[in-house]
């Protein structure tokens, strides 16, 4: 009997200069994003890229409790806003706003399950957990 580690790789991560403020972000799954100034048409801001993390986040939290109530086919759209502070360069706030359709569902229900939806994200959204909690981040800066 194998004891192998099954567990798949983890995904790296990576981003590389294509102009001046222009980034190609990579993953080794195959994804790109593109990234760069807010003057810039068709990139995302890397601050922009955050606030969409936090969403799809939270979007991906509620999935489980929402489909079971409201089935597979639910539709959902997570807006999240937050101007930076720039003096600091800090977002010092995020709101968030899932918007779902809850009208076939009495008040006591929709109300029973929205606490559930709000229990999910608190518990397994990690990008909004980090946020929250703060982490420390390393930068290394290798010379050849």
């Amino acid at each position: 009997m194998s004891t192998e580690n099954t567990t798949p790789a983890a995904t790296t991560l990576w981003v590389e200069r294509t102009g001046t403020r222009r980034y190609t972000g990579h993953s080794s799954r195959g994804a790109q994003v593109l990234v760069g100034s807010e003057d810039v048409e068709g990139v995302f801001t890397p601050g922009e890229l955050l606030k969409i993390a936090l969403a799809a986040c939270t979007g991906m939290s509620s999935d489980a409790p929402l489909a079971r109530r409201l089935g597979d086919h639910y539709a959902a759209t997570v807006r999240v806003s937050g101007a930076a502070d720039r003096d600091a360069e800090v977002y010092p706030r995020l709101d968030e706003e899932l918007d779902i359709d809850l009208s076939g569902l009495d008040a006591d229900t929709a109300q029973r399950l929205l606490t559930v939806v709000a229990r999910a994200v608190d518990a397994s959204c990690t990008v909004g957990r980090t946020l929250k909690a703060g982490t420390e981040v390393s930068l290394t800066l290798p010379t050849r």
